[in-house]
């Protein structure tokens, strides 16, 4: 069962996903413009270990786990947006935005059906807290949203593609790389490969 914290973070992660999506595809959020929200998050991240910041401090008590409070304020909505300017700059823009939509869908309704739902150990990593109901919900939720920008088949392949490299931890020097970082720039790669190899 989800903790309320935990619900909580699934439901905003959504939220600013959408946003941040309508924000692109309009033109009214551009690679540089993230750029500086995440030169901005970074510092009020180190801020904020230090002292309280208003408002930063609300959002921050109410949605950041008590062990990332201490470490790294803010780390999934900075890699968030880490995740989102790497897809804008290495990929088309349909395929970005696809990819965005898998990262904001697919990555939330996982972790929120998986734990309401889920029964099943995951075929892909057996020791996973992530369920394998919660990775097909994932998937499929992901396909949805990557479809309104992508073909079909690009959607499915990198849609399920990133489910499942979201569950397979991906260590990089003894740390697991983030979830936010793994799945838009796995979902945009097979995206691009799926365009280019098969000429979808």
């Amino acid at each position: 069962m989800l903790s309320p914290l935990e619900f909580r973070r699934q439901l905003v992660h959504i939220l600013v996903g959408l946003i941040t999506v309508i924000l692109i595809y309009f033109d009214l959020l551009s690679p540089w413009a993230i750029f500086l929200l995440i030169i901005a998050g970074l510092l009020l991240s180190f801020i904020a270990k230090r002292v309280d910041i208003p408002l930063i401090s609300f959002f921050l008590d109410h949605l950041e786990r008590e062990e990332q409070k201490k470490t790294f304020p803010g780390k999934g909505t900075i890699f968030f947006f880490i995740g989102v300017l790497l897809v804008l700059k290495l990929f088309d823009r349909d395929i970005a935005l696809a990819a965005i939509m898998v990262l904001t869908l697919g990555d939330s309704i996982s972790h929120l059906f998986g734990a309401q739902f889920g029964l099943t150990r995951n075929l892909f990593n057996g020791k996973s807290r992530k369920l394998l109901e919660g990775t097909l919900m994932g998937t499929v939720t992901g396909f949805l949203g990557a479809l309104l920008f992508v073909p079909y088949l690009e959607a499915i392949l990198g849609s399920a593609a990133a489910m499942v490299a979201e569950v397979v931890k991906i260590d990089f020097n003894e740390h697991t790389l983030d979830d936010n970082l793994i799945v838009p720039l796995v979902a945009g790669t097979v995206m691009m490969l799926v365009r280019n190899l098969l000429g979808v």
